[in-house]
């Protein structure tokens, strides 16, 4: 199911029940998984394997070579999941052999229009890219983040599980699991309860969560103390041990 117009490289791995849509471009060392389809101008070049049942709209531009002037054409990889949706004009980069070699995108994530994801990234699943949401290089966003429109992550900095940036944060630093971020150089500005509930947490979970953020967050005291006031006064569960560990492996700061 490949438009007449569409030019595929006799090298590329197409599997069955792939559409291709008009004026699309496949390079040479791309795979495509069965179910997917791509839309009308979209280029999927480099070394890019995309799963099953993903979605990419028009005039996408997917495994183009990364924005990084330190890139001179070594085999690094774009690796996509199953059952994601690409909306226009997005854009993915493969990795670089100064970063993982590789940017990885799960399975289940929307980015909307015009999103852009950079070199050496690492996103998880379900994650939302709202409309104009930027990541830098080396950015890791795990499972049920939300990114709102506008905003833009700097390189290296995490986004942690069900985190939700506000349309328009500048993010610079680390964001904790379960909180939300707004602002130019964002901060935190509360826990993501509607989110946490929306994925079916139980109240007294997210009454865990949310003594845990208030003590790193609005207590005052310094990270160390407040992540061992957590370990002790906080009943351990899979989602706290997580916050406590996430914001013990921060090396750029936590959005605080």
């Amino acid at each position: 199911m490949i438009h007449p117009t569409a030019i595929v490289h006799p090298g590329a791995e197409i599997a069955e029940g792939v559409e291709i849509g008009p004026y699309v471009i496949i390079g040479a060392h791309v795979r495509i998984g069965r179910g997917t389809t791509v839309g009308p101008h979209t280029v999927i070049d480099g070394w890019t394997e995309i799963g099953e049942d993903n979605r990419i709209f028009n005039m996408a531009s997917v495994g183009g070579i990364p924005q990084d002037l330190k890139y001179r054409g070594e085999e690094t990889w774009l690796r996509i999941g199953n059952r994601n949706v690409i909306r226009e004009f997005t854009t993915l980069q493969p990795g670089t052999v100064t970063g993982i070699g590789e940017t990885v995108i799960g399975d289940d994530n929307l980015f909307m229009a015009y999103c852009h994801v950079a070199h050496d990234c690492v996103i998880g699943n379900r994650v939302i890219m709202a409309n104009g949401s930027t990541l830098a290089g080396h950015v890791v966003v795990e499972d049920f983040a939300i990114l709102g429109g506008l905003s833009a992550v700097h390189q290296f900095v995490r986004v942690g599980e069900s985190a939700m940036l506000s349309g328009g944060a500048m993010v610079v630093q680390d964001v904790l699991p379960f909180t939300i971020a707004s602002g130019n150089r964002a901060v935190s500005s509360g826990l993501n309860t509607v989110g946490l509930r929306r994925r079916g947490f139980s109240e007294e979970l997210v009454g865990r969560i949310k003594k845990a953020y208030r003590l790193v967050i609005r207590s005052g005291l310094k990270l160390e103390e407040a992540l061992r006031r957590i370990r002790e006064e906080i009943p351990p569960s899979q989602e706290v041990d997580h916050f406590v560990t996430f914001a013990e492996k921060s090396e750029r700061g936590l959005c605080r």
